[in-house]
């Protein structure tokens, strides 16, 4: 939390000094009341004490001054808001290392049911788009916010060779730019490989054409390390590049995501729609601020009123 004009929190220093009169006051009390009655008299006047009920009223009307003072100064705090718009790319790898069975029943239907769920869950308002890449990129259907366009393009999706994630970049950040132009939304590619930079432009490259667009890749390696494909009669090693993943990421200031089956791909699609979804923003929180100021002194009025039948 920080505030607009912090120069009225001095006033907390005449705070601490109403607490600090108060206690010297409740001392001063209780020495008096020692000093002119007798303790077996006091019990018979006085046999039931409040004890903490008669610091409560106090208690509570300091705060409501404390919390007051807070106020006045114009507390800001970062909130957690949805945002009214985006764009999302979703580039998904469809060489045919994805046909491993790994993940049951296979790598390929698990990735399209998972980025299925993940493009339905995002806001109505958002212009979400998809990019299949295997030896080449291509948009398989243009970012617009008929999401329902973008899921007919997962279910259609049909393996192919080798894996261009340089190309899948590249392709998402030019269809990107189609957006809007002259006032375009914060944009997010979220890119789902498990295998490495076959094909195409370097990784690199597209690390860089990502960053100078401003438009961070969030990267998912998939399948497990001991995942394997039958080509042409051979069992063939299907591990995900995770240092490249990562390094895309990382370069683009991404998230970096590894999932081996289906649930925790579930989850990283799940993390990252909250993520994308939302976003925190600066707002003054004065009124909520004076809200619970005025409470606090409510709550003291009624307490002496109805322990005590007098206003604190």
């Amino acid at each position: 939390m920080r505030f607009e004009q912090p120069l009225w929190l001095w006033l907390l220093v005449l705070v601490a000094a109403l607490v600090a009169a108060y206690l010297i006051a409740q001392r001063r009390r209780t020495k008096y009341a020692v000093r002119f009655a007798t303790l077996p008299m006091l019990e018979k006047v006085a046999p039931v004490r409040p004890g903490w009920r008669r610091h409560a009223p106090a208690a509570a009307f300091l705060a409501a001054l404390t919390v007051l003072t807070i106020a006045i100064a114009r507390p800001v705090a970062d909130i957690r808001v949805p945002r009214e718009r985006a764009t999302v790319l979703v580039a998904m790898d469809i060489s045919n290392s994805m046909a491993a069975t790994d993940v049951a029943p296979n790598r390929f239907e698990t990735a399209k049911q998972a980025a299925v769920e993940f493009v339905r869950d995002l806001p109505e308002k958002f212009n979400v788009g998809l990019v299949s890449f295997a030896r080449t990129a291509t948009v398989v259907s243009a970012p617009s916010t008929n999401h329902q366009a973008t899921v007919d393009a997962i279910n259609s999706l049909q393996l192919r060779d080798s894996t261009a994630i340089g190309d899948a970049v590249l392709t998402s950040l030019q269809a990107i730019r189609t957006i809007d132009p002259d006032d375009p939304p914060p944009s997010r590619i979220v890119l789902l490989s498990d295998g490495g930079n076959t094909a195409g432009s370097p990784v690199d490259d597209a690390a860089e054409a990502a960053t100078q667009a401003g438009v961070p890749v969030s990267t998912i390696a998939y399948g497990t390390p001991e995942g394997t494909v039958n080509l042409e009669g051979r069992d063939i090693p299907v591990p995900a590049d995770t240092e490249a993943l990562k390094g895309l990421a990382d370069a683009t200031s991404g998230s970096f995501y590894e999932a081996e089956n289906d649930e925790q791909l579930r989850d990283v699609y799940s993390d990252l729609q909250s993520s994308i979804g939302w976003t925190t923003e600066p707002r003054e929180i004065t009124n909520l601020v004076a809200g619970i100021a005025l409470a606090a002194a409510l709550l003291a009025a009624l307490a002496s009123l109805l322990w005590f039948s007098r206003l604190p």
